[in-house]
């Protein structure tokens, strides 16, 4: 290039300096193109920057998409909250806000009561609910068609639509009540004037800010996708290395190296962007479930974002053709582009530093509360981050038993592939560090979603044992009257008890009938007595109210204590709660119906639900990790494949390549699995004897680790076929 820099072309001749480096952009270009899909290290790479591409793509549009779903949610959950007034003269409708719970899953009940002929309704809704009508979003319809949720809070009349739900898959209702409220109801009721102003309800009182979510994107998405990319970058070949010494040789600069780095990237790059635009097709066409989540994203969300998509997609094809030119860099000789593998001899400092973290981990047990879970924590992070390097010097140490099997038995396949474990164990760390943190991260994840917390999880065991045969109804507008009404309206083999507890003394007074306290097996004092029993109704109430439980009979009509009383709905036979609540909502709006607990399930349903979008993120990050492992593997196999060249002549057979890869690769990395398995077994239930709560999946554990074991099997195919391919097209040299 330096000699085609010193003949000049005069400046009016049409082929003048400017004509002449055009054309030699162009072939530049061209020179990229055709050596992006070359020899097979060259496919490999192409392929790797597609996934890589397609993966940066997709961040960036999730981010995007996650952005205007917020916009959105908060638009529309604005447009519906209440205009509360203090000015009742003014008022249009009356609002009250209650909650309930479908399958442990908690939604939101608005009573809503129009004053004034003509007010619009709210939005999603056509018309205002009549008397004793509900309107349920069509995800809380779906969900709660089993416990006949449509005809709880009243008749049926029809869907809410998505103006007025913050999502799809909000679970949300409209209920008018029969009756206008009395004169002493409308106390717990808000008198509005519209709506319009933000108020929290729904979905977006246990939803996270758009900062958390992009940060989890980031840190357990992107930052895989970042390593994938950085690996497809620098996935090199002999082809490559020629090129640059050539360009080197003909005075070229790093900007020459760019423009043909660019014209072998762009074609993979650009199809992997085009890739990512697949799935937002179908975001932006119907409502998409997220898996793992069973979240709904609003297509119009998406819609409204379609610019700023084709600015994301714009800016992801930039970034991932920048990375290949930033990292096509040399070694200090400027003789390769190879990355080096790591030296044959561990550093002992990781040794000792796994030690360490294991030790951690032992004596986090010694500290309480928080500061135990921080060492627990850090002990953890450098066990993972290290135990790869414990896993390579077992491997070496095999690799050299395995060396001299193959010597005395004269096995070139195993001879070779003991040596190269011993001198080459980079491959494995990093294949091995993968799998390890793989198995690791799925394990700690089922741990950390299995825990509910004490009261969530005597709730659970009484549930199991219970069921609903015992059943909460709380109001401030129960009286007398409505006891009565309530036992005539409830299965047949039910019976109300009114409940006082005190807090303060962990002790409470049920009150009911002779006949209700007989079904209990329980005594009728006409004075409050003390008692245990043996049933397991009686067990449950005090332990969710106070072990010291008294009882009386009441011959007269129950009455409730407003502040600190609730009925008690007992039943012989589970699976009466729905009828229970049916009969109770008809004769108090906003009543609370729930078994005992059930609040604490709710608490850890919720929490369960939002550890599911950690579930995702990582999930997904593992895959790419997975797959960056994968590549680098098959890169470095790709990188040391000429060596395996010759000896098909020297063997006169192809066995050989699977048998050195079979010894180099899939032995090594199988015994990290098993390695890796362990240490997870032993740290998991470690973890729960720590902390006293959560279960172990040995089921995860052996998905996770099955997993691994193919992805180890495939590394060994892909690497066995590249080696005989090589083979095939082999041909003495030079070099």
């Amino acid at each position: 290039m330096s000699s085609v820099t010193e003949a000049k072309p005069q400046a009016n001749s049409p082929t003048g300096p400017r004509s002449e480096g055009g054309r030699l952009w162009q072939q530049l270009l061209r020179v990229g193109f055709v050596a992006g899909r070359g020899r097979p290290g060259d496919r490999l790479r192409f392929w790797a920057l597609i996934a890589a591409a397609a993966a940066i793509a997709l961040v960036a549009l999730a981010t995007v998409v996650a952005a205007a779903t917020y916009d959105g949610r908060t638009a529309r959950n604005q447009a519906r909250g209440p205009m509360i007034t203090d000015q009742k003269q003014d008022a249009v409708a009356l609002w009250r806000e209650a909650f309930d719970a479908v399958g442990e899953v908690q939604h939101t009940v608005i009573y809503v009561d129009p004053l004034m002929p003509g007010t619009p309704p709210p939005p999603g809704l056509v018309r205002w609910p009549a008397p004793g009508e509900v309107m349920l979003s069509p995800e809380l319809a779906r969900q709660g068609r089993h416990e006949q949720i449509a005809g709880r809070y009243g008749t049926y009349a029809g869907s809410i639509g998505k103006s007025g739900l913050v999502s799809p898959s909000e679970r949300f209702a409209y209920v008018r009540p029969a009756q206008p409220p009395t004169a002493r109801e409308r106390e717990s009721w808000f008198h509005i004037t519209g709506f319009g102003q933000p108020y929290p309800m729904g979905e977006v009182l246990y939803g996270r800010p758009l900062s958390q979510v992009l940060l989890a994107l980031g840190a357990m998405t992107g930052v895989p996708a970042v390593a994938l990319l950085v690996v497809a970058s620098r996935i090199g070949s002999s082809t490559r290395d020629r090129r640059s010494s050539l360009l080197r040789a003909l005075g070229g600069s790093w900007w020459h190296r760019a423009v043909i780095n660019v014209g072998e990237a762009a074609l993979p790059v650009a199809a992997g962007t085009a890739l990512a635009i697949l799935p937002m097709v179908a975001a932006l066409s119907v409502d998409i479930r997220i898996p793992l989540t069973g979240y709904l994203l609003n297509s119009d969300d998406a819609r409204s974002a379609v610019p700023m998509m084709a600015i994301a997609l714009t800016v992801s094809f930039a970034i991932s053709l920048a990375a290949v030119v930033l990292l096509h860099r040399v070694d200090r000789d400027r003789k390769t582009t190879r990355p080096r593998s790591l030296s044959s001899n561990v550093p002992r400092w990781r040794l000792v530093g796994c030690g360490l973290g294991i030790a951690a981990v032992v004596f986090s047990q010694y500290v309480r509360d928080v500061p135990g879970l921080l060492v627990f924590a850090v002990g953890t992070v450098v066990m993972w981050a290290l135990l790869p390097s414990v896993a390579v010097v077992a491997c070496r140490a095999l690799g050299s038993a395995i060396a001299v099997r193959g010597f005395r038995t004269g096995r070139p396949g195993v001879l070779i592939g003991g040596r190269w474990t011993v001198a080459h164990p980079g491959v494995i760390v990093r294949l091995a560090l993968a799998m390890i943190i793989g198995i690791g991260l799925v394990c700690q994840m089922q741990v950390w979603n299995s825990r509910l917390g004490e009261k969530a999880a005597v709730a659970r065991a009484a549930e199991d044992q219970l069921g609903d045969r015992v059943v909460s109804v709380q109001s401030r507008d129960i009286t007398p009257a409505v006891i009565e009404d309530l036992s005539r309206s409830l299965p047949d083999g039910s019976h109300v008890l009114t409940l006082k507890s005190f807090p303060e003394q962990q002790s409470a007074l049920i009150q009911g009938t002779c006949l209700a306290l007989r079904s209990l097996s329980l005594p009728c004092p006409a004075k409050p007595q003390e008692i245990t029993s043996n049933d397991i109704r009686v067990s449950a109430v005090t332990s969710w109210y106070g072990p010291a439980l008294r009882i009386q009979a009441i011959s007269s009509r129950l009455a409730l204590d407003e502040l600190n009383g609730s009925l008690l709905v007992i039943t012989e036979v589970p699976g009466q709660q729905a009828e229970i609540e049916k009969a109770a909502y008809a004769l108090i709006p906003a009543v609370n119906v729930e078994s005992p607990g059930e609040t604490w399930l709710v608490g850890a349903a919720n929490k369960g639900r939002l550890n599911n979008w950690t579930l995702l993120f990582g999930s997904l990050g593992l895959a790419l990790l997975l797959l960056t492992a994968a590549l680098s593997g098959a890169a470095e196999f790709a990188r040391i494949r000429h060596v395996l060249a010759p000896l098909a002549v020297l063997t006169g057979s192809s066995a050989i390549y699977r048998s050195v890869v079979f010894w180099h690769l899939t032995v090594p990395l199988l015994i990290s699995t098993a390695i890796a398995t362990v240490v997870t077994a032993w740290h998991s239930l470690f973890f729960i004897a720590m902390v006293q709560e959560g279960s172990f999946s040995w089921g995860v554990l052996g998905a996770a680790s099955l997993g691994c074991v193919l992805l180890t099997m495939s590394v060994g195919v892909l690497g066995a076929r590249t080696a005989i391919r090589s083979a095939h097209q082999w041909r003495p040299t030079a070099d």
